[in-house]
């Protein structure tokens, strides 16, 4: 039987490493998602059928559980895939933090020769990791559903980066006092000391974060989560944990090195809670103007273009407009009207969160072109019409030295020959500074919410 259980997990490796070659591409995506649930399921059963599993409750019920959380999240709206995959995190890491407390408590009681020095070097790595994706997961969901006694954006103190780096540090030192002498009587007392630290290093490492650097959070949580499955693998001593939890941990670490990069951001300062403390840009005090735009000039001007170019934002994840954007894409090709949807890496609240309401409303991948690629298009572009994004078209990126977001990639759509601003009014973005691209005279702002007013648009077009 143990043999038929290795054997088992080998197919279960297989199977997680052809679902992720096979996400890569839009074609065969589905085929990785299948892949990802049979390898899954076959990682649950054979662990079911090892002749040590005797009380097949301590199976079942969790499996109930699961379905009792996992029915509803999978039920959400798309706009709440970020923050339910965030959820996602969390309990990934809640589970290798009580099975690490599990594992130390037990073979403490059961003798000083089960808490070897690797033993406990992996189980402090999976309590560490674990229970600061826990608290670092539920902040981000917070953010990202906007709950009211979590700030939006960035906060920040005196000394934030001292405290952070030492609570780290302090954890780190007495999980080293533990390995070194995990016998000693003080160790059942010092174990809880070490996850207070955890979760508490968590939350701080959240709040200076505002919510347009989310993309970036969200994938470093999950290489937080991927890694202590590699440590819950190595207490176990379960190879397939350990081998899912590295594709997943390494998966996590390159997207998190893409956002970043993305984003203009150290990575560094991602790993210490430094990240993402961006902080409002003081106006200049004199008063600028903007030119406001009609339904009806604007569907004039697409109707009439050779080139579209539609930047979507979060403001049409919110407004859940995906599908008006489907018919406004339909009418203008109806019309012989090349159309274009310039993806920026970052856009949203997760990585590829407008690849995947744009799937959704059945958007050609062939017309969904990356940033960089976009870029050497929009001078020959007559209309780009951007809904609902902010900080990812701000031309201050490119040319204001003082702004906080100087040197973050960003979508062109200033150098394009007309522009079309849909918003619900001049607020700023999550990065809560000023949006020259707003004042220029090439730009139009078309205000309203964006399903309906994608939805008059489609009915002027008609």
């Amino acid at each position: 039987m143990h043999a038929l259980v290795q054997s088992s997990y080998l197919i279960a490796t297989a199977l997680f490493i052809f679902s992720l070659n096979w996400m890569n591409d839009p074609k065969t995506a589905r085929r990785g998602v299948i892949a990802g649930v049979a390898a899954m399921l076959v990682a649950i059963l054979s662990t079911w059928a090892m002749p040590e599993v005797v009380n097949h409750w301590w199976i079942i019920i969790p499996i109930v559980l699961g379905f009792v959380v996992g029915w509803p999240l999978a039920h959400v709206p798309l706009t709440a895939v970020p923050q339910r995959t965030a959820l996602s995190h969390a309990f990934g890491g809640l589970a290798a933090g009580l099975v690490g407390t599990a594992k130390f408590y037990l073979w403490f009681g059961e003798g000083p020769e089960n808490l070897t020095t690797f033993r406990m070097i992996a189980i402090i790595f999976e309590i560490l990791l674990g229970f600061v994706t826990v608290t670092g997961s539920l902040m981000a969901a917070g953010k990202l559903q906007e709950v009211k006694w979590i700030p939006q954006r960035p906060v920040t103190y005196r000394g934030q980066n001292f405290i952070n780096i030492g609570l780290l540090l302090m954890a780190a030192t007495l999980g080293i006092l533990l390995i070194t002498n995990p016998t000693a009587s003080y160790a059942p007392f010092l174990f809880p000391i070490i996850i207070a630290f955890s979760l508490l290093f968590g939350v701080l490492m959240i709040i200076p974060i505002g919510g347009a650097d989310m993309p970036t959070v969200i994938a470093i949580l999950n290489a937080y989560a991927g890694l202590s499955a590699v440590a819950m693998g190595f207490v176990l001593d379960n190879k397939l944990l350990i081998t899912a939890g590295a594709l997943d941990g390494s998966s996590g670490l390159i997207l998190s090195i893409i956002m970043c990069r993305a984003m203009n951001r150290s990575f560094t300062n991602v790993l210490f809670g430094a990240f993402g403390q961006v902080q409002a840009a003081k106006g200049d005090g004199v008063q600028k103007t903007y030119n406001v735009e009609t339904v009806e000039d604007a569907a004039m001007a697409m109707g009439q273009a050779s080139l579209v170019v539609i930047v979507p934002g979060y403001g049409m994840a919110v407004a859940q407009a995906q599908h008006k954007v489907r018919e406004l894409y339909d009418k203008l090709k109806e019309r012989g009207v090349t159309v274009k949807f310039a993806i920026h890496p970052v856009a949203g609240r997760m990585p590829g969160h407008m690849n995947v309401l744009l799937a959704e409303a059945d958007i050609p991948y062939t017309d969904l072109v990356e940033m960089d690629e976009i870029n050497s298009e929009m001078p020959q572009c007559d209309v780009a019409l951007v809904v609902g994004a902010n900080d990812v078209v701000n031309p201050a990126a490119r040319t204001d030295k003082t702004s906080p977001i100087y040197g973050m990639p960003i979508v062109d759509v200033y150098r394009a020959k007309s522009i079309i601003v849909m918003k619900r009014s001049m607020a700023s973005g999550f990065a809560g500074i000023e949006n020259p691209l707003f004042y220029l005279d090439n730009n139009r702002m078309l205000f309203g919410d964006a399903k309906k007013t994608l939805q008059a648009l489609v009915t002027e077009m008609k």
